[in-house]
């Protein structure tokens, strides 16, 4: 009975050194059902995205649920630990016989030892007397220090892409306001800039493409919350997607060809990020009513962009392909969506730090003055 449990004990070391090697080191997502990382997610996303929706400010639930990522990434490193230090603890107390210096042959005993080996402590007040126990031990040793130096590798790896990611969304700021929404970003980018919307589309291409990668890759980032609550992943993917989809609604055959491969980049990421976060595809009610369609052909009008009639059902088409995804995960991740053409009055980001001659913010309600009565 023994033997079993420091089997056991040893099949769980393998099965967390698998999980992290996937995790960590494979750069290509995973299908097998059943993980250590997928069930540490499953756990404590849902309750923790529950007890967040509580929060009626949505600064301060923005923030709370941006603590998440981090967290949950600290999380899974001690799970991890805690697994191998209890696997390898199991194997000691099997197979490495009565320890020197050990009162009683106890598992608690075991577990210190392996804990003092994996974290290269190497106290040595506790040996083993069996030559496996010893290996185990050297062993133990050996995957504690490759196993913290993987995770330190790890974290540069992981903000570098998160880094590359927030630098376009921050540039949505001006070009789409904040939130941003595909009828500004149109509308300011009017009908004679398509050699600059041109280009635009294709750095979102290629924006894709990297956020499909990193988020495969590593699928932590998908929870990694932008530095702005008005912005996010998820709003900047769909509005290039909305973009894209109206542009070639619109059959504007300047920017046709650039509009259909990113859209197709794009729609791609959504699709294949929906699966990796675990977001079911859904269809709720309609984003673009016959209200907003009108409110978007009129922003785009000032634009200088022509939206035919027979535009609407072309752009119903498209918008199908990947709306079912992107709500998906907003209602997975929490994460609004954009909606078509800007809100009323709405300021972007970096007008909300404007001084006026005064040099006070205009944005800014003034704060009065109270004076104090002599006493």
């Amino acid at each position: 009975m023994t033997a079993v449990v420091g089997a056991i004990g040893l099949l769980l070391v393998v099965v967390v050194l698998v999980d992290t090697f996937e995790t960590v080191v494979l750069p290509r997502r995973v299908t097998r059902r059943w993980r250590i990382t997928t069930a540490v997610y499953e756990a404590t996303w849902p309750p923790y995205r529950a007890v967040a929706s509580k929060v009626r400010s949505r600064a301060r639930r923005e923030v709370v649920l941006s603590y998440y990522g981090p967290a949950s990434l600290l999380l899974l490193v001690a799970c991890w630990a805690s697994l191998l230090i209890f696997g390898y603890g199991l194997g000691i107390w099997a197979f490495g016989g009565r320890l020197v210096g050990e009162t009683e042959h106890s598992l608690g005993t075991s577990l210190y030892v392996a804990a003092s080996s994996f974290f290269t402590l190497g106290f040595g007040d506790v040996v083993s007397r069996t030559g496996i126990g010893r290996a185990i031990l050297v062993a133990c040793g050996g995957t504690g220090f490759a196993f913290l130096a993987l995770v330190v590798s790890y974290l540069p790896t992981l903000y570098q892409a998160f880094s590359r990611r927030e630098v376009y969304i921050s540039q949505l700021d001006a070009r789409a306001g904040s939130p941003p929404s595909a009828g500004e970003l149109l509308a300011r980018n009017g009908a004679d800039e398509i050699d600059q919307l041109t280009t635009f589309l294709a750095d979102w291409e290629r924006w894709g493409a990297d956020l499909l990668e990193s988020v495969l890759s590593f699928p932590t980032l998908g929870y990694y919350r932008s530095h702005h609550d008005n912005q996010s992943w998820l709003a900047g993917l769909t509005v290039v997607l909305d973009s894209c989809s109206l542009l070639l609604a619109v059959h504007d055959d300047r920017a046709r060809r650039q509009a259909q491969l990113t859209y197709a980049m794009c729609r791609h990421a959504a699709v294949d990020l929906a699966q990796v976060m675990q977001a079911k595809p859904d269809q709720p009610a309609d984003r673009l009513s016959d209200e907003q369609f009108d409110r978007l052909r009129t922003r785009l009008g000032e634009g200088g962009w022509q939206v035919p009639d027979s535009a609407l059902s072309k752009l119903t088409k498209l918008r199908a392909g990947y709306e079912p995804y992107v709500i998906g995960l907003s209602r997975q991740l929490a994460l609004p969506l954009p909606d078509w053409t800007a809100r009323a009055k709405a300021a972007d980001s970096w007008q909300l730090t404007e001084l006026d001659e005064r040099g006070e913010r205009p944005n800014q309600p003034r704060t009065r003055r109270r004076l104090s009565r002599p006493r």
